[in-house]
């Protein structure tokens, strides 16, 4: 594969990251303004829809060990790796075709 097209690449996975943590971390946010009545809160509604696929995909790779209100920070902080990963691969791939290329690809 060419060198834009793992770069594309990355820079998807990496967007794809960074809406997701943004997502929860607005979500804890108004989770904790906002308290008990958080479920009734429509803009928490929405944060939650947004996180909820990684969350899935979070409870299928963690233990039983892991209780379900703590998900949401298992899938915080597996985030957070996937993110920092792609923002090396990125660097990387800038470096190596050139930091002019990949300003004019990006």
């Amino acid at each position: 594969m060419p060198d834009a097209a793992y770069l594309t690449l990355v820079t998807t996975i990496k967007l794809l990251a960074e809406i997701a943590l943004l997502a929860l971390a607005g979500q804890g946010v108004i989770g904790l303004l906002s308290g008990a009545a958080r479920e009734r809160n429509p803009f928490y509604r929405v944060l939650e829809l947004v996180g909820r696929p990684w969350v899935r995909v979070a409870r299928k790779l963690s233990p039983r060990v892991v209780m379900d209100r703590h998900l949401p920070l298992v899938v915080f902080l597996l985030l957070l790796m996937l993110w920092a990963a792609a923002a090396i691969a990125k660097i990387r791939i800038c470096l190596h075709i050139g930091v002019a290329l990949c300003q004019a690809t990006a």
